[in-house]
């Protein structure tokens, strides 16, 4: 795998993310993006729209954040995905941005919206692989599958 200084730094973000430091990780992510903004490497963009979603304060800025995940992974070819590491496959991806983006509707009360995306996402589970990370994408999508159902009746 070549170096990818993008990645790197998108990686170190995530481990602040991931280890409590919201507000670090928030102005890590906001000065990568910077530098790479939405005509930049797919995959960048990809992963790091996936992640800034998680750290904004704001419905409506997450939901922004997950559909620019969402239309980055249409342009990122498995090729590129695999630049990174050996076992990814982009489709692998669309079952966590489908859920993350159906959670964020639904919070905005859209609950056809949610349904769209959760359909999506449980359609897409086919692509995941057998690991702790895939089962706990897939009790996901059936915990907002739920979600959905009651907030519609």
């Amino acid at each position: 795998m070549a170096d990818d200084i993008v990645m790197d730094r998108i990686v170190a973000a995530m481990g602040q993310l991931h280890s409590g430091d919201r507000d670090g990780a928030k102005a890590a992510f906001e000065e990568i993006w910077s530098g790479l903004g939405e005509d930049g490497d797919p995959f960048h963009v990809c992963t790091l729209s996936h992640y800034m979603a998680d750290v904004q304060d704001d419905v409506r800025s997450e939901l922004e954040w997950d559909l620019r995940a969402l239309r980055a992974a249409g342009r990122v070819t498995d090729g590129r995905a695999q630049q990174h590491h050996a076992s990814l496959s982009i489709g692998s991806f669309y079952p966590s941005l489908h859920l993350n983006a159906g959670d964020a509707w639904l919070r905005l009360g859209d609950t056809g919206k949610a349904r769209e995306h959760a359909r999506a996402a449980e359609a897409a589970c086919g692509a995941l692989p057998d690991s702790p990370l895939a089962e706990m994408t897939r009790t996901g999508i059936a915990r907002l599958a739920r979600r959905i159902e009651e907030a519609a009746r």
